[in-house]
């Protein structure tokens, strides 16, 4: 085979076993530049052929040291499989929950991996939010679907061992926790059977790994147990070709979960880890006790080990281009050895990403803007296509020749045939790259988008259930996040500086991205996001409710895919709901033109009580699009990009309320103060700074957002304004606060006890007292806690004062009561009251008790 035709068929190899690990370069990232150390890491790291494998059950849930040192310092292949994207979590940074959230959670996970140098996995299963028990877990996760998952990664990634976050019992504090690890174990033995999900084995080949630990420690076991039968090691060591000990490098790694509060100070010195044996060989030396972890585990691999040992001699750190020749070797070495492509695949990706960093060579491909549309003809005829700038930077003497160049999209990154066909029809070039001098291109993609859910993350394209993602595609499960939209491939040749003669061939894919500069931030990258030509837009996490058939304004807001976008707007209500007017007609001019619509919905007479919902859908053409548009924008993370249906609850219900006038001091965020203004209050967003007593004095009611207490710092000063408002005859309602981390000892004019205590349960039974707050201004009744999602509630607490009245209890199954739900205490001339009830949840999604509950609490004392 000819030096030219080689890279295309390992790239071949590659491609069918690993297709979504073929770009090179991050997704939404600036690209990746390597320092002389961390090249000479990855020199090692090519060296060692060893792969392990960590579990638990969410983001945060891993032992970021232990991934840092093994990933660091034993140079192994290490991965992450959380079993969930941690949709079912709270949200300390903003108001995105369930999908949403996972999103963050999602990415926070991968920046997290890319400080700590690991890499990460998921499977199908939905984070319903907090488990007690695995029981209850595997009643609503699909077990044999998640273990199906874990065994495609397994099979996928070949990990000699198997490392547990978490016990399988009560210890784990979670039943997601316990539930990870019954399934490691499980996976453990269905991995390496090739009888246990056959349908995978068209792509992968059945894998045993050696053992399976539980990675134990002081938070775990018995006090006073002895742990001298562990095997143990010291993760707190220093990298010198990184500058940073693993405890430093976990702190940063950890620390990108904002989203829940982990921001880590750095640890310095010892550090030990224990492990138990659950499953697998014995072992008294370590980890990976018999197995070998270089290259004369593979066929032919003795040679591949000595070459690479040389390059790694003879580098020179003021030098990395001297190594591309070796380097060279080491890739044509790879075609002889590794019948069974076990670790060809991974190890040719990594001797690429190695010659490229020897050479100096940086690539990236910009689309000018960051939507591209569907396809969908323009009133010429014309398709839509995406112009592209591509910039190729070459920082070594190294002799380059840029030969050819083509972007495409909507590629099937296992079809080799039709990569060849895309090099057949690119631009050629044929020019030399100097060095230090940038060579730039403007490229248009050839194809156009013909998916408008290509931007979706994948595991939200179809409908889930409260446990399950459903996720069609086999070679989808598993990955983080999507494929890029488009790609560019470059074709390169490397000449002999001697006489041009030597020469071997270059062949890489880069995503196409967007990027912008930020005059605070500086130069950020997004993905390059695929749009349907009209997004259908509505107000988000809103349910409209109608205490009576007076109508309510629900507005629509159309965007504009491309230019030119015209149609009609209609609602779907259901039985006995009437809009006006029925459909709208609408005209977009310009692309990214915005235009809302506003219909004029009421339930009639024969509308039946409780909650239904309304959908909205654009037709352009003959096609209904019925999605909008939502940017999740954080600093930490890459702008993500979601399109959610266009629906919303509608609520027809009895209710009555007091007052008009309410003060809302935002926590973390949340969208109670919109269902206030569904419920018809006014209702005012006051900063801490406005929490005195003359001020809100003129409010009927304070209400405080969820973990206020946790994260806004002024409480601590603002607290006695508060008491004395309450004094005078305020009231204030403020819902749950964590345990942890309060900015002052006492919340409420009373002590109590924050605790943990929760009913995980939504539709728990409640046992409901006589209580003022439950009579008036709407009897409150058993049916008002029908219909609850998630969970009941949160956060309770465990012991109160006997000035706080209690006004209901409820429990999981098999547990006693708890009353710490709502706590009600008089003020001097006014009232507080305290809830961890998930009315964070349950208003948004539109359920009626929580509505009746909060005009409750809102109203009473007047």
């Amino acid at each position: 085979m000819t030096r030219f035709l080689r890279p295309l068929a390992a790239l071949a190899v590659f491609l069918i076993t690993n297709s979504q690990l073929l770009i090179g370069e991050a997704r939404a990232q600036a690209p990746k530049t390597y320092t002389s150390s961390e090249i000479l890491l990855g020199l090692k790291k090519l060296n060692v052929l060893g792969s392990v494998l960590y579990i638990a059950a969410h983001p945060d849930d891993e032992n970021t040291r232990l991934i840092a040192y093994l990933a660091n310092e034993r140079l192994l292949e290490t991965g992450y499989l959380s079993l969930t994207r941690g949709d079912g979590g709270q949200n300390l940074i903003g108001p995105e929950l369930r999908e949403g959230l996972g999103v963050i959670r999602t990415q926070e996970l991968l920046a997290a991996r890319r400080t700590d140098g690991g890499r990460q996995f998921f499977t199908r299963a939905n984070d319903f939010g907090f488990s007690k028990t695995s029981d209850e877990t595997f009643r609503i996760w699909d077990k044999e679907q998640v273990l199906a998952d874990m065994v495609w990664v397994i099979r996928q990634r070949r990990p000699d061992v198997l490392i547990a976050r978490f016990p399988p019992d009560a210890r784990a504090g979670h039943g997601h926790h316990a539930a990870s690890a019954i399934l490691a174990a499980e996976a453990f033995d269905a991995a390496g059977d090739p009888k246990r999900f056959p349908e995978q084995l068209q792509y992968v080949q059945a894998w045993q790994p050696k053992r399976l630990f539980w990675n134990t420690g002081s938070f775990f076991v018995k006090p006073g147990e002895d742990m001298a039968g562990y095997l143990k090691l010291d993760a707190g060591g220093y990298n010198p070709l990184l500058g940073q000990s693993y405890g430093e490098i976990a702190a940063r790694s950890r620390s990108n979960h904002r989203s829940q509060g982990f921001g880590s100070a750095a640890q310095r010195g010892e550090a030990l880890e224990y492990f138990q044996l659950v499953k697998g060989a014995p072992a008294s030396n370590g980890l990976f006790d018999g197995v070998d972890l270089t290259w004369n585990r593979v066929p032919g691999g003795a040679a591949v080990g000595k070459l690479i040992e040389e390059v790694i001699r003879k580098y020179d750190a003021s030098n990395p281009s001297a190594s591309v020749a070796g380097l060279l070797k080491v890739r044509e070495l790879l075609f002889e050895a590794d019948a069974g492509r076990l670790w060809t695949p991974n190890k040719w990706q990594a001797t690429e990403t190695l010659i490229r960093a020897c050479l100096g060579l940086r690539a990236e491909a910009v689309a000018l803007d960051s939507k591209a549309v569907t396809d969908l003809s323009t009133k010429d005829g014309k398709l839509p296509r995406s112009l592209i700038v591509c910039e190729i930077v070459k920082s070594s003497g190294v002799l380059l020749k840029l030969e050819k160049m083509v972007a495409y999209a909507d590629l099937d990154a296992t079809d080799v045939v039709n990569i060849n066909n895309r090099l057949s029809v690119s631009t050629t070039y044929g020019i030399d790259l100097l060095n230090n001098k940038k060579f730039i291109d403007t490229l248009r993609i050839q194809e156009s988008f013909t998916n408008n859910l290509a931007s979706q993350p994948y595991w939200l394209r179809d409908v889930s259930t409260n446990g399950m993602y459903k996720v069609a595609e086999q070679m989808n499960r598993g990955y983080p996040e999507n494929e890029a939209v488009a790609k560019v491939g470059i074709s390169l040749t490397l000449y002999s500086k001697k006489d041009r003669k030597y020469k071997e061939s270059l062949y890489f894919i880069i995503p196409v991205q967007y990027k912008h500069t930020d005059p605070v931030l500086g130069e950020l990258y997004q993905p390059l996001v695929v749009v349907p030509p009209v997004a259908v837009n509505l107000p988000a996490a809103r349910a409209y409710v109608f205490a009576d058939a007076q109508p309510k304004t629900v507005p629509v807001t159309l965007k504009a895919g491309r230019a030119g976008v015209a149609g009609t707007l209609a609602l779907t209500l259901p039985p006995g709901w009437t809009s006006t007017p029925a459909s709208q007609s609408f005209a977009l001019a310009a692309k990214d033109a915005e235009q809302t619509v506003e219909f004029r919905v009421q339930p009639g007479p024969s509308a039946a009580p409780g909650k239904a919902e309304l959908r909205a859908a654009a037709t352009v053409d003959g096609q209904a699009y019925s999605r909008g548009i939502q940017q999740i924008i954080y600093p930490h993370i890459p702008t993500q990009t979601l399109f959610p249906e266009a629906v919303a609850p509608l609520v027809k219900l009895e209710l009555k309320r007091k007052g008009q006038q309410v003060a809302y001091l935002m926590g973390a965020g949340d969208e109670v103060p919109d269902a206030l203004r569904q419920l018809g209050y006014t209702v005012t967003l006051v900063e801490p700074q406005d929490l005195t007593a003359p001020n809100l004095k003129q409010y009927d009611a304070l209400v405080v957002g969820v973990r206020a207490y946790n994260t806004v710092e002024r409480l601590k000063t603002q607290q006695p304004e508060i008491l004395k408002y309450i004094e005078q005859g305020g009231n204030v309602i403020v819902q749950y606060v964590v345990n942890r981390g309060t900015v002052l000892p006492e919340i409420g004019p009373y002590p109590m006890t924050l605790s943990r205590d929760r009913v995980t349960v939504e539709d728990a039974p409640v046992t409901l007292s006589n209580h003022p707050l439950l009579q008036s201004p709407n009897k409150i009744t058993a049916q008002d806690f029908q219909g609850w999602v998630q969970e009941q509630g949160l956060y309770y607490p465990s012991k109160w004062d006997p000035k706080y009245q209690t006004v209901i209890s409820s429990a999981d199954p098999g547990e006693p009561a708890t009353q710490g739900a709502i706590l009600v205490a008089d003020y001097g001339k006014g009232h507080y009251i305290y809830t961890g009830l998930s009315l964070f949840r349950e208003l948004p999604a539109g359920v009626p008790g929580a509505f009746r509950l909060l005009a409750n609490m809102v109203s009473y004392g007047k």
